[in-house]
């Protein structure tokens, strides 16, 4: 068996399935640790409520929430890979089989910007980025689905030759803003450099990164561990209900730029929903969050 497009189509329905109904187990082991430290009774209720929903979710083949979302793949394409066919259908066509199948249905979330008509497929949709691994013959992709809650509040700012300072300062502007609106405890990611299309793109997969790891960079990892502890400070909580955990992680990533520094900041909700395959070249599937 090799990469071929039906493949691909049955793991894309699968993994996507699998983003809406399973909380990643890093997740849950931080929204754990989350509920030792508490110190508010609210909060820590409502920790325990969102690990015994996880829990159940799983065990009944059910939906976490009911805004699903709009897809979002990260593919990642080994230089050795022998690809036949458009993955991009490929990939299309896996989501359709997803919406036809998937139970309970999923609602309608996928919306014109000009119309505001709703439906299941659109311009651009599923969106799909692609990055390549230099020397593999496999295929990997991840299923991150976003939902308005934790996507409403992203945003990305310009600045010229900003201190570590004035790129904090612009974190935290975003997370007041933001207040408990996107269902926290959230992971932030943060995009530092680069260009203004590149910034968004590294604080999204900057919320990807598995949670407890650390940074390599030590002026980010410090930078993060500053971050963390500002966010908590806030004391929005989880879901709005005071205590000391509103971010369960801040991660960052960053890359070379002008003088010009586009900083981009988004969230993820506390589901923090994400679900990958990598498809090898014998065509075997190993499944990861």
């Amino acid at each position: 068996m090799t990469i071929t497009y039906d493949l691909v189509r049955s793991v894309v329905r699968r993994i996507h399935e699998a983003a809406l109904k399973k909380v990643p187990e890093d997740t849950k082991a931080a929204l754990q640790r989350a509920l030792e430290a508490e110190t508010k009774a609210v909060s820590r209720d409502t920790l325990k409520l969102m690990l015994n929903s996880a829990r159940a979710a799983e065990q009944k083949d059910h939906l976490l929430c009911s805004d699903s979302g709009v897809p979002v793949f990260f593919v990642k394409l080994g230089t050795n890979a022998r690809l036949g066919f458009d993955i991009r259908q490929a990939i299309s066509d896996g989501f359709d089989d997803m919406v036809a199948t998937i139970r309970p249905p999923i609602l309608k979330h996928v919306t014109n910007p000009l119309t505001l008509e709703r439906g299941y497929q659109g311009k651009e949709m599923p969106i799909t980025t692609f990055d390549v691994i230099a020397g593999a013959d496999h295929i990997d992709i991840l299923c991150s689905p976003k939902a308005l809650g934790s996507g409403r509040w992203a945003a990305l700012e310009i600045f010229s030759f900003p201190s570590l300072e004035t790129i904090e300062t612009y974190v935290m502007d975003c997370v007041m803003k933001a207040g408990s609106q996107h269902c926290p405890p959230v992971i932030i990611g943060i995009g530092i450099g680069g260009t203004f299309d590149y910034a968004a793109k590294m604080a999204k997969e900057a919320t990807l990164r598995t949670l407890g790891s650390t940074n390599p960079e030590p002026i980010l990892q410090a930078m993060e561990e500053r971050l963390t502890a500002a966010v908590n400070a806030t004391g929005f909580g989880p879901m709005g209900t005071g205590g000391d955990t509103t971010a369960l992680a801040v991660h960052v990533n960053y890359a070379a730029s002008h003088g010009f520094v586009p900083v981009a900041v988004c969230f993820n909700c506390w589901i923090n929903r994400r679900m990958g395959a990598r498809i090898a070249a014998d065509g075997s599937v190993e499944l990861y969050e």
